[in-house]
């Protein structure tokens, strides 16, 4: 064995990544993946499009499942800005200008390809990512803000549990505001809006059917 071989091997083998970082690779990789594949798509083209071996995934993951939920936590949870909800509740300054603000910071967080086509891609199977977050959005946002809308359309303050109706009215103002995203990153088409100026207007023209929309619910 030459000198050169000699001191090559007595080397400690160099570590490429730590096991934290490859594992956050793993994610930041399998986001893109999901988000072009859908989650039919399989871990071994995964590790091959990554240029490593089928096990390194799962020495890391014990399972597709495992790897899918930390994908969740990734795309989902950790854009979720808690100060949201207590902006909904914020007192002194109108619903409207309460909700403009949300859906605004909201699309900045979530008006992008990779969050997008996971969250529609979770909806068509059977993982349950897309109801949880739904779930979020409903008890955090939607049934909250229901409630502050009756409270403004009443001019009284009344904290029973919104109804069908007063709900249903918040998912259409969140679903237009999404449609926007849909739009661009589903549908691939070309959207030359200002988007800030967009949901602007589709929050204005939501409060100005709702506040005068005297109809019982």
């Amino acid at each position: 064995m030459t000198s050169e071989k000699k001191t090559e091997n007595q080397r400690p083998r160099r570590k490429n990544m730590r096991g934290e970082e490859r594992e956050k690779l793993i994610v930041t990789e399998a986001v893109r993946f999901f988000a072009e594949s859908g989650f039919e798509g399989q871990t071994r083209e995964l590790a091959k499009r990554m240029g490593v071996s089928h096990a390194v995934i799962y020495r890391h993951f014990e399972s597709k499942d495992a790897l899918i939920e930390r994908v969740y936590e990734h795309v989902f949870l950790e854009r979720w800005n808690p100060d949201w909800e207590q902006l909904v509740l914020e007192g002194g300054r109108s619903l409207q200008d309460r909700l403009t603000q949300f859906y605004i910071e909201y699309s900045e967080r979530v008006f992008d390809y990779d969050w997008v086509r996971i969250f529609v891609s979770s909806g068509l199977k059977s993982y349950g990512l897309t109801e949880r977050y739904l779930d979020i959005i409903r008890t955090k946002i939607i049934e909250p803000a229901a409630m502050e809308l009756r409270a403004s359309r009443q001019n009284a303050e009344d904290r029973a549990a919104p109804n069908t109706d007063e709900v249903e009215l918040l998912w259409g103002l969140h679903g237009a505001v999404f449609y926007i995203a849909i739009r661009k990153f589903v549908y691939n088409m070309p959207l030359e809006i200002d988007v800030e100026a967009t949901v602007r207007a589709t929050v204005t023209n939501f409060f100005e059917g709702a506040l005068h929309d005297t109809s019982p619910h």
